[in-house]
Parts: structure tokens; sequence; C-alpha cells
């Protein structure tokens, strides 16, 4: 298995079309902002996005590419066709990321056919997404250097699920026997952070509750209208 990431904090720097800070050169900063900040590695979305973000950092972070994009006859968007791989081992990233879930991809592509191009034309590593201990087994007996919960709670299979899940990464670490077990999704706080680590995940992907001002935002007004001060406040009125 290739160990491209050290252990620590991976952050995820990624805006969608629909989101403020898409475009320009906000999310290569945001980039140079995490390192700064101690990120031992980037996620991030989009050629443009990764080769900015490359240059930007100076190839001094091994960056996780992927490539988001919706097709009609699947519900898999995360590097779901061989036209993403390809556009991902031309890039600069060092590990790609894909959607590795047992669900049927688009055009009746497979995972065994992405690795197996990965593989054979280039030197990156590869970062399977899964959402269920059997997505996970399948990624680990296919060679992925890397396991990330990055879609659990967010299929059909796993709707619903609390997360982050610490148990759950805890059952990924005594079942995946190559591939590095890496924890992504819903961790929000320092307290979330606190059970994975005391699960055993050496490995950690953040977004959301560092590069999502408006996430970040919503949640400080949430919990502001919440308080008794404020509930007052509009009965009064």
């Amino acid at each position: 298995m290739k160990q491209i990431i050290p252990k620590g904090l991976v952050v995820s720097c990624q805006a969608l079309k629909n989101e403020p800070l898409y475009g320009g050169d906000t999310i290569p900063k945001m980039a140079k902002a995490a390192m700064i900040g101690g990120a031992v590695g980037i996620r991030a979305n989009t050629v443009r996005d990764i080769n900015a973000i490359h240059l930007i950092l100076g190839g001094e972070l091994p960056i996780i590419g992927l490539i988001k994009r919706e097709y009609a006859d699947s519900p898999v968007y995360i590097t779901p066709t061989r036209k993403e791989i390809k556009a991902l081992v031309d890039s600069k990233c060092d590990v790609i990321a894909l959607d590795a879930t047992l669900r049927p991809r688009p055009g009746g592509t497979t995972v065994e056919e992405l690795v197996a191009y990965v593989r054979d034309h280039s030197e990156k590593a590869l970062m399977a997404d899964i959402a269920t201990l059997d997505d996970a087994l399948a990624a680990d007996a296919l060679g992925f250097d890397y396991v990330s919960t990055t879609l659990r709670s967010y299929t059909a299979e796993t709707a619903g699920v609390s997360i982050p899940d610490a148990e759950f990464c805890t059952t990924l670490l005594g079942a995946v026997r190559n591939a590095t077990v890496v924890a992504e999704g819903g961790i929000t706080s320092l307290g979330e952070l606190q059970k994975i680590l005391d699960a055993g995940v050496s490995h950690i992907i953040i977004g959301g509750a560092i590069t999502r001002p408006q996430n970040i935002t919503r949640q400080f007004v949430n919990a502001i209208e919440a308080h008794a001060l404020f509930r007052a406040k509009a009965a009064a009125d």
C-alpha cells in the first residue's frame, strides 16, 4: 500500500457552483491557510482547483483529488467514470478519490475497471470513499491504499446513520487488512474529533466545519436563536 498521506488532519477545500466561495482563487488560498494551520494534506474537487492548490502550496502537501459529476443513470457522483479518472491522472493530485460503494455506476462502469486504469497509467495512490463495511472490504480486496468513511449516511443503505460514526470506524480498523482507514464526514466539533481519535483512527478529513463559512455561521446563529434570551424576545415581539 502506498503511504502518501501522513497521520493528522487533511482539510477538504471545496466549493460547489451554488456556493459563494466557488471560482476565483478563494479555494487555493483556503488551502494555503489550512497548510499554515498545520494540515498534512488537502482534499480538492476539480482539476482547476487541484492544480491551483498544488501551485500555491509549492507541492508541499499531498492533494487528494476528485471530480464530482452527476449522471442520470446512477447515484454515484464522486469520480464516477473513466473520463474523470483520466483527468485526475493528468492532474497534480497525489491521491485519486472515488466512490467505491457497491452501487451501480454510470454506463455500467465498474470500480475494478477504474482501479486497473489508475494502476496501469500512473503512480498515484487510490482512496475509496465508502459507506458500509461491505464497501470497505471490497475496496480493500481491490488494493485501494485508503478507505474513507466519506459516504456514510449519504447513501440509501446508510440514510439516517448518525455521523461521525466512531463505532463504525472501530469496526473498519478491525476488518480492513491492508488499506489505511480514514475518517471523514460529520466531524464538526473537538468533542466529535476526540471520539474518532479515541477509536484509533489517525487519518482525519474535515471539510465543512473549516471551509464552508455559511455552514459555520448557521451553527452559531441556530445556537443564538435557540437561547432563552432570544426566545423571550420573540415572545415579547
